[in-house]
């Protein structure tokens, strides 16, 4: 088992990136609590809102909006598991997820593709996948495969399904998918199986991780929680990633949009612990701001780096391994 590099541990002397003070963070986590608690998350389907009713929190069915308490956040947080285990097919690609440890994955999911032969910029095909992940397996600095492109020639349906059976075949490396229902998750959690030799040998050495996105502001759609609560039932990793944009789908100022993307993720862990105690959980972001000539989100920019730095301080406050988009 694999163990990457700790970022910036005082005894070490190593570089580090402190957007906030710990006054700071300790604001943001109680205005966090007074969002979930007082404002609440919209919930599109209906089992998330059985659970998180069971749960304890607070369900209005007609608007179809979830307040949270205060304390089951922070019991959430504190079930959810410090080190999340993520495997490959070949067991030296083994690697652990905790808080302060630095690894390095390809992002996901590219909708066009330019083909590195002809230079032609294109839909992505399934063969395309398979190159892609062909690549990431060949690179020694890259730990882990992500759903690089969807493959368009298939049925949109099944997208993960097909993408994940091509990445199985062609690295050995950990594999991240891009589940968007209850039945392809379930689908892709089999696949994994099949490959490992069972359901409880996935558990033990998940091959395969999910992820899905709240979307901003403030909302889990049906897509999201059928992924969370069929990986949470399966006891596989799934990270929880917000995708806020500062001045457009979240408040402008840096602080105040962490607020709203902490509340978003950590919704989405209440539900995955709710659901299952103990889940495996990597806490996500691709939160940038929104350009503001193109209205679209900003990637690459100092503004996400920035976002990016201080997700990940808030990780470590709350003991979760993270999940930053960079460029």
């Amino acid at each position: 088992m694999r163990r990457g590099l700790h970022a910036g541990r005082k005894g070490s002397g190593g570089f580090s990136l402190n957007v906030f003070t710990q006054d700071e963070i300790d604001d943001i986590h109680l205005a966090t609590l007074e969002v979930l608690e007082e404002t609440g998350v919209f919930v599109e389907d209906d089992e998330p809102l059985d659970i998180f009713s069971d749960g304890g929190c607070w369900v209005d069915r007609d608007k179809r909006n979830v307040r949270i308490p205060g304390h089951i956040v922070e019991e959430a947080i504190r079930s959810s598991p410090p080190s999340v285990k993520l495997c490959g097919r070949d067991t030296k690609n083994d690697f652990m997820v905790e808080a302060d440890r630095v690894y390095f994955v390809n992002f996901d999911e590219g909708v066009k593709y330019t083909d590195p032969w002809t230079g032609e910029h294109r839909d992505p095909k399934l063969k395309d996948v398979a190159d892609c992940a062909r690549l990431v397996d060949a690179m020694s600095d890259i730990d882990g495969y992500e759903s690089a492109i969807c493959c368009t020639d298939m049925p949109q349906e099944t997208y993960a399904l097909h993408g994940l059976f091509a990445a199985l075949q062609n690295t050995t490396k950990p594999i991240g998918c891009e589940a968007i229902d209850k039945w392809e998750a379930r689908k892709c959690i089999e696949l994994g199986a099949l490959v490992v030799g069972g359901m409880d040998e996935l558990r033990d050495r998940p091959i395969v991780n999910l992820g899905v996105c709240p979307v901003s502001p403030l909302k889990l759609p049906r897509d999201a929680t059928e992924v969370i609560i069929e990986t949470a039932r399966a006891g596989l990793p799934d990270t929880i990633l917000s995708m806020a944009m500062c001045g457009g789908s979240s408040p402008v100022t840096l602080a105040g949009t962490l607020v709203q993307h902490n509340a978003e993720v950590l919704s989405g862990i209440v539900l995955a612990q709710l659901t299952e105690r103990g889940a495996p959980i990597i806490y996500g972001s691709s939160t940038t701001a929104m350009d503001l000539r193109y209205a679209a989100a900003s990637v690459g920019s100092p503004e996400l780096a920035m976002i990016g730095a201080a997700v990940a301080q808030l990780a470590r406050q709350y003991r979760l391994p993270s999940y930053i988009a960079g460029a």
